[in-house]
């Protein structure tokens, strides 16, 4: 074939891919609409100037406020051994009239003391005439100061604060900021050029730079990172879990799948190994280098020209409790949304709606909720808030026929209105949407501008009316496309707004379902920190693949350990038809989620595929449903403690060095370990942290350490902690239908333990109870307990 051949065919094919319906997503760091925005590349272009902070010329300890002198560098080449070689070096002023502008200018500083474990530093790279007076991010708007918690000293070349947690010490030149534990190791210190003396390799110290584009200026903080040290978290990644060696973007992004590295939720936050957290206030784009490029460097490369930074002491309990008292902990969700959610893409009727409740009752899969996607409009995906006329007679009655019959009702909806959308025309009219810098719009579709209060106004005014329909909860699809360059109702570009987008947008839905419905209940995708306020998110579009499956585990527990409580994901993956084998393995793991969802390209509905696959579907489905009890006690206390539902290892264990290093299992709740089958295969290796562990279906006993272990008849493999009493209720096929009042409390202990704790919470109760119960002879005595007038305990001692 000529090569005039070759191209005319591999354009025939690439027009027709580009014609594809399949092919609709967005190509990664390709530089096209909505690409994330990587803030490093700034930190590394010689065009730019760079101020190194170098010395504390000025600091009031009573206030924490001083000083920092800045000293300007540019990159500078040198041709060596056929390479260029670049590195900062020392550069005069460039401006002009030189008497007018700082050479190396003195910019604020200030230290403040969130809590005892708690730590803000602030530097700014320039004076701030427009100061944010309340933060979405902050529970209360504002952080709060208690200085009174550390005691201050003077140290030789700086000063010293000390808690009972921790201590800091602030070095005035070199300047340093250096965290300590109460033990006095070394946690974190910020990097200065004299800590670069020693390496060949061009690393930034704490930092800004200074466009020369624009003069806009961004902050880079530059902090250590110490052998070994491990980092988690920044939201639902799904690359590898511990991030040291990784560059992460945390721009929120639809990512078009789970095994890349962008994300729908990403969070500015993370924590260490060594014994710390960091919550980087801002909601700019962020880079964060975790010793990529320099491995003991950890450079936060923020897109504001302010650097806001808050550190928490502690282990990973402590520093979750202390991050989400500060940026807010999640609503508990209620009963009914922790059973079986039935969805497809899409319901398109309500005879589909009533069909499928119907053989969910007809099969005894136990469901609390069924969900409508994109169909119920008058065109599917054209979101109006308004069912189909044609396919939904009586949606209104479907709801309520429904709803009698244990069933929920979900439904889809997103914040972007097409221009053949029927409301499209009012929220131009009404100035609802964002606006662009002429004041037309960025894109064809209206996107709503949740910054502005009558468009929240209106916005809620939809959802209501559907809720007065009978509408339980909504899903809060997209949220991921706010435009960059958009002027938005609150003064600030989308370069500070587009990562806020979602947390408005939770907030709207979460906000009034609280107010109309009496619980705070969302099924969202996007996220930014603060999200976690305004429960449930889900884990993206995933692919049908053992992969996949893998992967939206490591995206569970990252999210997870930036302060979430509750996800989910969809049951077999979304993008294609699930494989019979992949859905299998992959129910029992959702099952074991806080929540579960069945979600994606048709069919879903387990009856469906073969009758083997709907027995052992049955059997995960009721599994959990018994389990509720436990379910919902480890729900309320996690809510409590901004702890997650599925939780990593080290989270319960993090003295335990292994803990550290497994990323495909975890923890549900305090006391149930679980590893999915990710392959397909009968028995995996399995590490258990320290103590003896029983198989919840085998009833083997394991002590800690590695271990091969086999499946049981619900291809999982879970495993109960030693001295644990499983809660568990008589199976029903809603929880609406569960009898509160009759449990069971299933001991499961070794030979040698003879006492064991259950954790119960019911339904409109004050606070979770801890139930004893006691093995003496051949009798097992529950103890006298609060809820011993509201509910009857059985035992049984699991051997």
């Amino acid at each position: 074939m000529k090569h005039s051949q070759l191209t005319t065919l591999f354009s025939i094919c690439m027009f027709g891919l580009l014609l594809s319906p399949k092919v609709s997503a967005q190509i990664q760091n390709a530089e096209v609409l909505n690409a994330p925005i990587d803030i490093s590349k700034d930190f590394q272009n010689y065009l730019n100037t760079f101020y190194f902070a170098d010395e504390l010329t000025g600091f009031d300890p009573a206030t924490g406020k001083g000083t920092i002198k800045y000293l300007r560098y540019n990159y500078k080449t040198r041709q060596a051994f056929n390479n260029m070689m670049m590195k900062p070096d020392v550069e005069k002023a460039n401006e002009f009239p030189t008497t007018e502008y700082e050479d190396s200018p003195l910019l604020p500083f200030q230290i403040q003391f969130v809590s005892d474990r708690t730590i803000r530093i602030k530097t700014t790279s320039g004076p701030q005439f427009h100061p944010e007076k309340e933060s979405l991010m902050l529970i209360d708007g504002v952080a709060p100061n208690h200085p009174e918690l550390w005691k201050y000293s003077k140290i030789e070349g700086g000063h010293k604060y000390t808690s009972k947690h921790g201590v800091v010490e602030i070095l005035s030149k070199p300047w340093h900021v250096k965290i300590y534990d109460e033990k006095g190791k070394l946690l974190t210190s910020t990097l200065h050029d004299s800590d670069f003396k020693n390496t060949y390799t061009p690393t930034l110290p704490f930092s800004y730079v200074r466009r020369n584009s624009d003069y806009s200026r961004s902050m880079g903080a530059a902090f250590s990172l110490e052998p070994d040290e491990k980092i988690f978290g920044c939201g639902e990644s799904f690359t590898q879990f511990n991030k040291r060696g990784q560059k992460v973007v945390l721009w929120t992004d639809d990512a078009n799948g789970i095994q890349n590295e962008t994300m729908y939720k990403p969070v500015p936050f993370y924590m260490s190994s060594r014994g710390y957290g960091v919550f980087m206030h801002h909601s700019t784009p962020i880079t964060v280098d975790f010793g990529r490029y320099y491995a003991s460097a950890n450079e936060m490369y923020i897109g504001d020209d302010e650097a806001d930074l808050f550190f928490f002491i502690g282990e990973p309990k402590d520093i979750l409790d202390q991050y989400t008292d500060l940026t807010g902990k999640a609503a508990m969700p209620p009963l009914w949304s922790f059973g079986f959610w039935m969805s497809r893409i899409t319901y398109f009727s309500e005879k589909e709606g009533r069909d499928v409740a119907r053989d969910l009752r007809k099969y005894k899969i136990p469901t609390d909720v069924i969900h409508f996607d994109t169909g119920w409009f008058d065109v599917d995906w054209r979101n109006n808030y308004e069912f189909a006329k044609s396919r939904f007679p009586d949606a209104q009655k479907m709801m309520s026929d429904l709803k009698e019959d244990g069933f929920q009702v979900c439904l889809w909806q997103l914040p972007y209105f097409t221009p053949k959308n029927t409301l499209f025309n009012e929220i131009m009219d009404k100035n609802l949407a964002v606006r662009d810098r002429k004041g037309n719009l960025p894109y064809e579709d209206a996107v709503l501008d949740f910054s502005n209060p009558e468009t929240v106004t209106w916005y809620q005014g939809k959802l209501k009316k559907l809720f007065d329909q009978g509408v339980s909860v909504f899903k809060v699809d997209f949220g991921e496309a706010a435009p960059p360059e958009g002027i938005y109702h609150s003064g600030r570009t989308g370069f500070y707004e587009h990562n806020l987008y979602p947390l408005r947008y939770n907030k709207a839905v979460a906000e009034i379902t609280q107010k109309e419905k009496g619980y705070t209940l969302i099924w969202a995708r996007s996220t930014w920190a603060g999200s976690q306020r305004y429960p449930l998110h889900w884990g993206g579009d995933a692919e049908t693949t053992n992969g996949a499956m893998s992967a939206e585990l490591r995206g569970g527990l990252s999210l997870g350990l930036s302060g979430f409580s509750f996800w989910s994901h969809d049951v077999g993956g979304f993008a294609t038809k699930s494989p019979e084998n992949l859905y299998r393995r992959w129910t029992p793991f959702g099952m074991f989620t806080s929540h579960v969802r069945s979600h994606g390209e048709p069919p879903r509905e387990p009856w469906l595929y073969s009758k083997d696959f709907l027995e052992g579907f049955r059997k995960a489905d009721n599994m959990r449903y018994e389990l509720m009890p436990y379910i919902y006690a480890q729900a309320k206390e996690s809510s409590q403690k901004g702890l997650p539902m599925m939780r990593a290892l080290f989270v319960e264990y993090p003295n335990d060095p292994g803990a550290w290093l497994v990323d495909n299992e975890y923890l549900f709740g305090s006391s149930i370990l679980v590893a999915p089958l990710f392959e397909e295969v009968t028995e995996r290796d399995v590490y258990l942290p320290a103590g003896t562990w029983i198989d919840y279906q085998t009833k083997k006993v394991y002590e800690g350490g590695w271990h091969k272990i086999k499946a049981g008849e619900v291809p999982i493999v879970v495993l109960v902690k030693d001295g644990t009493a499983l809660p568990h209720i008589g199976l029903a096929q809603s929880t609406k239908d569960m009898d509160w009042s009759k449990l069971t409390l299933k001991v499961y202990a070794s030979d040698k333990t003879t006492s064991a704790t259950a954790k119960v919470f019911l339904p409109n109760g004050d606070a979770v109870q801890e139930i004893t119960v006691t093995k003496k002879g051949n009798n097992v005595e529950v103890a006298p307990n609060a809820l011993s007038t509201k509910t009857t305990f059985k035992t049984e001692w699991i051997k």
